[in-house]
């Protein structure tokens, strides 16, 4: 059923006019703000928001009535009168179930199984709607374009009756008479205004409006004195927008930005003035959003003065976890590390001696960068080891994160790195982790790689490029690598040389001397840095907080989950070898005296059983053993379980999430007893967001090539016809 069909029915239901008639409904435990239906999808919205309700309570107002007769009103602007604000619901038959709301962008029609059913007669009129279906909400249009006076200011209108109204402070009066402005569509302007004594004429020329109320003697109680109520000016057509300050903006959205932290300022222009008629600027509704935002989630500024507090209690609640908090000089913010005693100890117990170093920028309102270390558990899903918040990525702020990792890391076993070779993490790693590897990671390569080709290559010669590079990066042997390297070289010298200058021995299996399990890209963590982008908006310390959560609920679920696997090895592990064992029953095995067999197939290789090694070079580059090897042991009458790496059986899986991460109390200034430490004060850093839409780091997609133009005339490139300075042939 379309709006339209909906609006006739229920305007038959109750035998009024559709054109006066207005349908309003409340937010989900919300009930001091009423929603207008003007369209299709404000319908389908209005179900989304009701998805997990049986009913939904709808209002029926009639805007067109006769005023009561209220002493002291004065004029109104507005030829429609304000109906009550307390709406008493009136018990009536619910509405048919409604099923199969489509996608915003769907123009399909919503099915109703029946008749509406006549309510009695009332104004305002309630009624139910019985829905179904598990929707997730989706922001509302608010309100209807008709109205040149919002239709949400209307209940404002006798905020202000006359002389002798009283309020409990003098704030509440200016709220009261901004609000009765916007209701009838005037500016203001104070003569005085002070604690005791507020004196407020309108802003026309000449217009008698004029107000004044003061406190009464003894009390702080303050009291309209004197009013003049009528009007000379055209106020009503006058804009209002500078009567609707921050703080009344912030008001207004607080309770939506609650249910849609993404309500974005765009639609806090639309949605006020369909609802209050007033027309907002866009940084009006940006400030009066980045005030509610503060309102709800506590100061920006302030957090960061609470940063050695949460430390000291995270430290508390989770003994083993290091959080620690550096500032500069002037106590400014420069740098946290936090390591959670569970990702600690569960690195160590189960998971492989391979850290994913890397970054994700934040978008908040100081800005700064999030450097992250995560591992890969067992069933090769990522495993959050420890994260950094910094002012900026620098040299320094690596070196001192992974003096961080270090310190909370009591292994000797060697680990294998994957991350950038730039930002000074080549010389990081060798100096802080002695013996450990650096594997480069290939996207970051690919990206450098790209860039500094200096030649005018077309997208699909690079795309050419990049696939060969990347066939060289997973080679296993060095003859697979050259045939790889030459290939490009085919296509490109320049490509080749830059190839052979980046240190093929970090980044080229047929060359690392580390253990990647053929991981090799730095940006394992995905997962990881989606939290990061719910929580970048937050302030610190609730950013912080909300990671722990995610940490723990992490470590919770997937404890849960292998506790029904049956199996010897992981999932996904098993899923290998099982693909693997397949291939196995097509090769020839040339048994022989000793532990080393020839194994042929589409290729010749040569498998060492004690070693745990095949020429193939699958069995040492994923810890798992190859087809080769299992054609062997099948021989040999042995289990291929034997042969796979520690890492991947279920075991090493539940030891990786044994641990737990424990809640943190809210972080609130000050306690009894404060440490040293947590009476530190620290302030936000220097940087501050700049104008503009903040950059956006994709992770995931090799593709870093752009399609460049092509001239159709002279067919070169970085050109269109337009632009192309060939002359043009006489034919």
């Amino acid at each position: 059923m379309k709006f339209n069909e909906f609006k006739v029915e229920v305007a038959e239901m109750f035998n009024c006019d559709m054109d006066t008639m207005s349908i309003k409904y409340f937010l989900p435990g919300n009930r001091k703000t009423l929603i207008s239906l003007s369209n299709d999808k404000d319908l389908k919205r209005m179900l989304k928001f009701h998805g997990d309700s049986a009913t939904v309570d709808i209002f029926v107002i009639m805007e067109e009535v006769m005023a009561p007769n209220i002493s002291n009103l004065p004029a109104s602007r507005s030829s429609r009168t304000t109906l009550s604000e307390t709406v008493v619901p009136v018990d009536g038959t619910p509405l048919a179930v409604v099923h199969g709301i489509g996608d915003d962008n769907t123009e399909s029609d919503i099915p109703l199984d029946g008749a509406l059913d006549v309510v009695d007669d009332t104004n305002p009129l309630v009624t139910h709607i019985d829905i179904a279906g598990d929707i997730t909400p989706i922001l509302p249009l608010l309100g209807s374009s008709d109205d040149k006076n919002g239709k949400g200011a209307q209940q404002w209108q006798n905020t202000i009756t006359g002389v002798g109204q009283r309020f409990s402070s003098v704030h509440e009066f200016r709220e009261s008479l901004r609000k009765y402005a916007i209701a009838h569509q005037f500016a203001f302007r104070y003569k005085k205004n002070d604690s005791h004594r507020v004196t407020v004429k309108c802003k026309a020329e000449c217009c008698p409006w004029r107000i004044h109320a003061s406190r009464l003697s003894t009390t702080p109680l303050i009291c309209i004195k004197k009013m003049n109520s009528t009007h000379t000016c055209e106020g009503a057509v006058a804009t209002t927008g500078h009567q609707a300050t921050r703080s009344w903006v912030a008001s207004i959205v607080r309770e939506k930005l609650k249910v849609f932290p993404n309500y974005k300022p765009k639609d806090i222009v639309h949605d006020i003035k369909q609802e209050y008629g007033i027309q907002l600027n866009y940084f009006q509704a940006w400030r009066g959003k980045e005030i509610a935002k503060e309102q709800l989630q506590g100061s920006y500024k302030e957090a960061y003065n609470q940063l050695p507090f949460l430390c000291e209690k995270i430290m508390d609640t989770n003994p083993g976890s290091l959080a620690t908090c550096d500032t500069k000089e002037d106590s400014s913010f420069h740098r946290l590390f936090v390591s959670f005693h569970a990702s600690l100890g569960g690195f160590q117990q189960g998971c492989r001696p391979l850290i994913f170093l890397d970054s994700i920028p934040l978008k908040s309102k100081y800005q700064g960068t999030l450097l992250a270390a995560t591992a890969a558990d067992g069933d090769d899903g990522f495993f959050p080891v420890a994260f950094s918040v910094v002012d900026t990525e620098s040299d320094d702020n690596w070196g001192w994160f992974l003096l961080q990792l270090k310190s909370a890391l009591s292994t000797s076993c060697p680990i294998t790195f994957v991350a950038d070779r730039q930002k000074g993490l080549t010389v990081s790693i060798a100096s802080i982790f002695k013996g450990s590897f650096h594997g480069y990671c290939l996207r970051y390569l690919t990206e450098q790689l790209i860039r500094d080709l200096k030649g005018q290559f077309s997208h699909e010669v690079k795309r050419l490029i990049v696939e060969d590079f990347y066939a060289a990066a997973y080679a296993p042997k060095p003859e697979n690598f050259q045939r790889c390297v030459e290939s490009i070289k085919s296509i490109s010298l320049e490509a080749y040389n830059w190839i052979l200058q980046s240190e093929p021995q970090n980044w080229a299996n047929a060359f690392f001397e580390g253990a990647r399990y053929n991981h090799m890209t730095s940006n394992f963590g995905e997962m990881f840095y989606s939290w990061v982008s719910e929580a970048h908006e937050l302030p610190i310390t609730q950013m912080v907080d909300l990671i722990r959560v995610k940490i723990m609920e992490l470590i919770y679920t997937r404890r849960a989950d292998s506790d029904q696997w049956l199996t010897r090895l992981t999932p996904s592990m098993e899923e290998k070898l099982e693909k693997d064992g397949h291939k196995a029953h097509t090769l020839q095995v040339l048994l022989s005296a000793g532990n080393t067999f020839e194994v042929r197939g589409d290729s010749i290789e040569v498998v060492d059983v004690d070693h745990w090694d095949c020429t193939c070079k699958g069995w040492q580059l994923t810890g798992l053993p190859c087809s080769h090897a299992i054609a062997v042991l099948e021989c040999l009458v042995r289990s291929p379980y034997d042969f796979c790496s520690r890492y991947f059986t279920t075991e090493s899986y539940r030891l990786t999430y044994s641990e737990s991460v424990h809640p943190v109390p809210q972080v609130d200034l000050p306690i009894q007893k404060r440490s040293l430490q947590a009476s530190v004060t620290v302030t936000p850093p220097p940087t501050r967001r700049p104008p503009g839409r903040p950059t956006s780091k994709r992770y995931g997609s090799p593709e870093v090539m752009k399609r460049q133009l092509q001239c159709s005339r002279c067919k070169g490139l970085g050109h269109n016809k337009s632009t192309c300075k060939e002359l043009l042939q006489s034919v």
